[in-house]
């Protein structure tokens, strides 16, 4: 049973998101605010976390920044209907979604159920030893899916479950574009919908963790008006 954490301050969504949750087979934590989350995350770290963005005592941008520094665990934000620098900025930050209040409940499960979904294939939960689930090389670039390793030129580069698929996909076939929708089906379930806009906060992410550990790293091409594409140096 996976354990799901819901930080947010109006008790109203807490109680029915929890219910909801519970009866799709979920174990539920409940926090009205971020430093109340944080100090139980110190002592046990859930599943995953859907965060409210703005809370009393610490807001979920202050708290998805602490979280990173020990985890990868993924993270959901819950947004109003105008906070779009909001949402781009935590995904710049390393939330993995965005879901707008007022928002669907079965949405929400869906995304939650998708991001667990990809979680355990990365942690190589019940996972085949298939091709794609090998070590990949490519110039510069070592991926271990099993255990979601990622190093560039030897350095080691922490990655969100969205961003590693994302480099993934890019990565196993250098040279070719994928296209803003192909990106899409690889991050998220068809049933779920994203703009342009989270899939490119994910990438400028992507590359400024890529960055970190070379200041120099180009290999993520933009193609503007088609996608991105992987050049192996």
């Amino acid at each position: 049973m996976s354990r799901i954490a819901l930080v947010d301050d109006d008790r109203n969504i807490l109680t029915s998101v929890s219910m909801t949750l519970e009866a799709e087979g979920f174990e539920v934590e409940t926090y009205n605010d971020g430093q109340a989350a944080l100090d139980a995350f110190n002592k046990r770290l859930p599943d995953m976390a859907v965060f409210d963005i703005k809370m009393p005592r610490m807001d979920g941008m202050d708290l998805l920044q602490r979280v990173r520094q020990k985890t990868n665990m993924p993270v959901i934000f819950l947004t109003s209907k105008d906070d779009e620098i909001d949402e781009v900025l935590g995904l710049r930050m390393g939330a993995d979604d965005y879901v707008k209040k007022p928002f669907s409940q079965r949405l929400l499960v869906e995304r939650i159920r998708a991001l667990l979904r990809r979680q355990d294939a990365i942690e190589g939960v019940a996972i085949p030893d298939t091709e794609e689930n090998k070590v990949m090389v490519r110039g510069n670039l070592t991926m271990d899916p099993l255990r979601h390793a990622v190093s560039w030129k030897g350095k080691d580069v922490s990655l969100t479950v969205t961003e590693f698929l994302l480099l993934q996909a890019l990565a196993q076939r250098p040279g070719f574009v994928k296209s803003r929708d192909q990106l899409m089906d690889v991050a998220y379930d068809d049933q779920v919908y994203v703009d342009d806009r989270t899939i490119d906060s994910h990438i400028k992410r992507l590359r400024k963790k890529m960055r970190m550990a070379d200041d120099e790293f180009s290999a993520i091409e933009t193609l503007y008006g088609i996608g991105y594409r992987y050049n192996e140096e």
